[in-house]
């Protein structure tokens, strides 16, 4: 129940994501919607508070613990790129915008294959 949980809120955040960029270039003025700002705050709060349940419901933390701090520093990169993308404009948004999603595609792979080195 709560890998399903987890995945939906993954859904939701990474919808959110996009969803939130396309209002950046397209209609700002609706980023200002008090809905829309903190939304996706708290939808990113409960992917991470299930993330860690799913976390120690595996005793992930009493084998190789390397990749969960892949995925953690991945995350950092991607709430850092993400807000680049939300705030700026013109060739720097789409380039945070992408450097967010290969964040994000680099954070599921780790998290089905538990490890942090993507060739190895």
């Amino acid at each position: 129940m709560i890998k399903f949980l987890h995945l939906t809120f993954v859904l939701l955040s990474i919808s959110s994501f996009v969803g939130r960029v396309y209002l950046a270039e397209k209609r700002p003025e609706i980023l200002e919607q008090k809905w829309i700002k903190i939304g996706p705050h708290i939808v990113n709060s409960l992917l991470l508070l299930t993330g860690f349940t799913l976390v120690f419901q595996g005793s992930w933390l009493s084998a190789e613990y390397g990749w969960i701090i892949a995925k953690l520093i991945a995350l950092l990169g991607y709430v850092g790129l993400g807000i680049v993308a939300i705030k700026s404009q013109g060739d720097l948004r789409w380039k945070a915008f992408a450097g967010a999603l290969a964040c994000f595609v680099y954070i599921a792979i780790v998290a089905v294959s538990k490890h942090a080195f993507l060739f190895f």
